[in-house]
Formats: C-alpha cells, structure tokens, sequence
C-alpha cells in the first residue's frame, strides 16, 4: 500500500464516523454500505489499528478514531476551502456546474440556456442530470458538503426545501395530471376509460417517502382498487414521457414542465383532476455571503425565468 492514507477510504471513515452509521454514510455518498465497509477495513488494515466498533445495527468510535477525528474533519474543510478558489479562479470563474432532476434539465432548463448564454455570452454551463437531485424522504441531510464535494454551485432539486447552509428557493410545485397522446381517450370524467390503457408509472417518485404518483392519485379520486389498473414503469421521467408520447398509455404530468408538449398537440389533459404533492422544485446554491457571481446570477435568472414560455 502507498505510504499515503489512501484519501477515499478516509473520507469514507469521516462520513461514516460523523453519522455512526455505515448504512446513513452509504446514503449520503451514493455507494452501497459493502463499499463503505470495504473503504473502513482497507484503512484500519493500512493503519494497522481498529476505527470502529461494529455492533448489530451501528457502529461506535474506537478512541484512536475519536482523537483523530476532530483533526481530519478540519483537514477536508481545508481542501474544500482550496478547491473552491480554484475553481473560483479557472477561466475567470465563468464556469457553472449546475445539477438537475433529468426531466427538469431536459425538458425546462436545456430549452431556455439560450437566453441565458444572450444576456451572459461568456459563462459555460456544465448541466448535470441526476437522481441524486431527488430527495427521499423529509429530512435528506442534503447540504452545502455534498454541493462542495460534488463540485456543484447551483442545484434544482425535486423535495421538500429543508437544505441545511444553503440558499434555497421554491421554483416550482408539483402538481400533476393525467395526460396522454391525442387520440388515444377523448379528454373525460369517465374513469372506466383510463382502465383501457396502461398507466405509466415514473420510478423517479419511488425515491419518496411520500409518495405523488397514480395510486395517490386513484386515492384522491375516492379508488382505492389500484391494483385493478394495469401499469408500466420506467426508471425516470424522461423514459416515461417517450412511451406517453408513443401512446404506450397515460401518465402524471406537470403542466409546468410539459406545456410545449401540450402546446404544440403531442400531449392532451385527459382528465383535468391534479394530483397536489408534498414535494417541489427547489433551487439552492451557497449562502449569499460566500456564493459565486456566476452561480448568484444563473440562480436569479432561474428564477426570473419562472414566468416566462419557452421561445
């Protein structure tokens, strides 16, 4: 082994021992508790000392993690320090890591950056489209570390809005309503209608805890037989909108995202009975006092945008 501490395993071991949890650590870098574990014994192995004690549902601090921890915590704020001014250096800082939930980024942010790039040519947005922007549940613990260690300055994420250190603004609700290909049902209040075709089912809404998809929907519709419909499902939005527009069968629609879709006649309201969710779209970014120019400015004109068509 290098005679360096390998730098993964001990931002693994930071993250695991500031939430004393393999599982929550694994949660909240995106990798699987087994990668976590693998990380911890590589290093206790390289250290040739024990870091945690392993009980049934949790682990604890050995003394010597204990010490070193406070050190090593310090030690990562100082490198995300250094990056930071580097990247507020790179090409006169005009570069913009902006990450996204896909079917946002696709289909709202991608088609207005030309309006962007007209008012501020010399910016370069590098657009990310993630599910790691969908919160699952209340309380994500998603902060200005996981923006930092990603290397992101402006984020629209699909949630609840409670991002601790961070600048955050309601972009846009979630309400949806069924809507397919024109053609495929007359726009109606009949319900035996939508049991002759699929309903398509966007996977995206299964990281919720609460959940905003056709089974709340029936429920609201006073239908608790969900189980009588037939589904599809797909792994995200954007696989969802192609078999809608495919006329594979029906699916929840955000007017707000869809309405050049709708607009221009792919997509039709079959029936005009929305579904209210709990989640929104939210943008964040650094608090004010340490945000980049370049990330202040696409975040306010993201939120300028808000009330304009796409042209």
């Amino acid at each position: 082994m290098s005679q360096r501490a390998p730098l993964i395993a001990l931002s693994y071991f930071e993250v695991a021992a500031r939430s004393k949890s393999f599982a929550l650590a694994a949660k909240e870098l995106n990798v699987t508790p087994a990668a976590i574990s693998h990380q911890i014994k590589a290093l206790e192995d390289y250290l040739g000392v024990d870091l945690f004690v392993r009980h049934h549902r949790r682990v604890s601090l050995t003394p010597a993690a204990r010490a070193a921890l406070p050190e090593l915590q310090e030690g990562f704020q100082a490198l995300a320090q250094a990056v930071d001014k580097i990247r507020l250096h790179s090409e006169e800082g005009k570069v913009i890591t902006v990450c996204a939930e896909p079917l946002f980024a696709t289909k709202w942010i991608v088609p207005r950056l030309h309006r962007f790039y007209a008012r501020y040519p010399e910016a370069e947005v590098r657009l990310q489209a993630s599910l790691h922007s969908v919160d699952q549940a209340r309380g994500s613990g998603f902060g200005l570390a996981h923006m930092k260690r990603a290397g992101i300055d402006v984020s629209v994420r699909l949630g609840y809005g409670d991002y601790e250190g961070l600048e955050v603004q309601r972009l846009m609700p979630l309400e949806r309503v069924p809507m397919c290909k024109p053609g495929l049902i007359s726009k109606t209040r009949d319900m035996a209608l939508l049991k002759d075709n699929p309903l398509l089912c966007d996977g995206t809404l299964a990281h919720f805890e609460d959940l905003c998809g056709w089974r709340e929907w029936l429920r609201q519709q006073g239908l608790e037989q969900a189980k009588s419909f037939r589904t599809l499902r797909f792994g995200n939005g954007l696989l969802t909108l192609e078999a809608a527009l495919a006329g594979q069968g029906l699916l929840l629609g955000s007017r707000d995202l869809l309405s050049p879709e709708l607009d221009a006649g792919k997509l039709q309201v079959a029936m005009d009975r929305p579904v209210h969710c709990e989640q929104a779209y939210f943008v964040v970014s650094a608090e004010t006092s340490s945000e980049r120019p370049i990330a202040r400015e696409f975040r306010e004109w993201l939120l300028g945008e808000i009330s304009v068509p796409e042209t």
